[in-house]
């Protein structure tokens, strides 16, 4: 049909339209990371991920055994994203994957965030939402802008803008960290419905839907308090894996958590079908593809 707009998401194997969407998505996830040593912060040698077998027969058995159609994967620059290893990965497991550009914070970005303006990390964002991720070819679908304290750095707040920039230039949507730096960058133009903020704070997160952004949370009792709120259509959810001990084959509770402990919970709790739907299936998918 002329003029017609079928909405599509971006993912490491090409784009793929909302309609072949039809499982769950984990929304804030890790599949392949690494920020042990950063500059001028404390190390933590367990602070990585890079179990590229693992991590694919877990998403392969949440595939088959629980509908998981779509990853969201927030590893940016500075924090060793490997996009060949993104569509392996979605290759072996036949589970899509979004990955991200963006700067991780200045501890880790080091001179790709502290000698550049804002001018020239925008155009650094939009060379890879428009050229593909590390000559992989794998274009992103996702753009994240953080800082490691709750107020940014200089470095920090010219990757802020400089990702604020890029979404309007592509309408990608944003993940960021807590109330302030959603604040910094719906002041710079991002619209609401394209950002989505996490943070264990509950009155944070209810301030964060309240401005029509998206509320990332791993908690039940967080879902539920957004849920009392009326704010069932800002709630994203995820099983929050960062590191290798999250993984099954490490002894943590995986990427399954969503579905064994969080998704249990919302039932017991009484909330219906019909929302659990809406929060981990049709809110990601209304703010990844705008």
């Amino acid at each position: 049909m002329p003029g017609a707009y079928f909405p599509r998401i971006q993912t490491v194997s090409g784009a793929v339209p909302v309609s072949e969407i039809d499982g769950p998505v984990l929304a804030r996830e890790h599949l392949r990371t690494d920020t042990r040593w950063g500059i001028g912060v404390g190390s933590d040698p367990y602070r990585w991920l890079d179990e590229e077998r693992y991590v694919v027969a877990e998403l392969k058995q949440l595939a088959s055994g629980r509908g998981l159609s779509l990853v969201v994967e927030h590893t940016c620059i500075g924090m060793a994203r490997d996009p060949s290893s993104l569509g392996r990965m979605a290759a072996g497991s036949r589970v899509a994957v979004v990955a991200a550009t963006g700067f991780a914070p200045e501890p880790f970005c080091g001179d790709a965030v502290r000698r550049y303006g804002v001018d020239d990390l925008t155009a650094d964002l939009l060379h890879e939402i428009g050229a593909g991720l590390d000559g992989a070819g794998a274009r992103p679908g996702l753009i994240v802008a953080t800082a490691w304290d709750e107020a940014p750095t200089a470095a920090e707040e010219r990757a802020l803008i400089a990702a604020a920039r890029a979404c309007l230039r592509t309408d990608l949507p944003v993940a960021t960290e807590g109330l302030g730096l959603l604040e910094l960058l719906l002041s710079h133009g991002v619209p609401a419905r394209r950002l989505s903020a996490r943070t264990a704070d509950a009155p944070a997160q209810r301030k964060i839907a309240e401005t029509g952004a998206y509320v990332s949370v791993d908690d039940a009792e967080h879902v539920l308090a957004l849920l009392d709120a009326g704010h069932a259509e800002r709630v994203l959810l995820s099983s929050g894996v960062s590191r290798r001990e999250h993984l099954l084959g490490y002894g943590g509770p995986g990427y399954g958590r969503l579905f064994d402990t969080i998704l249990p919970a919302l039932s017991e709790a009484g909330v219906d079908d019909e929302t659990r739907r809406l929060i981990t299936h049709e809110n990601p998918l209304r703010w990844l593809a705008g």
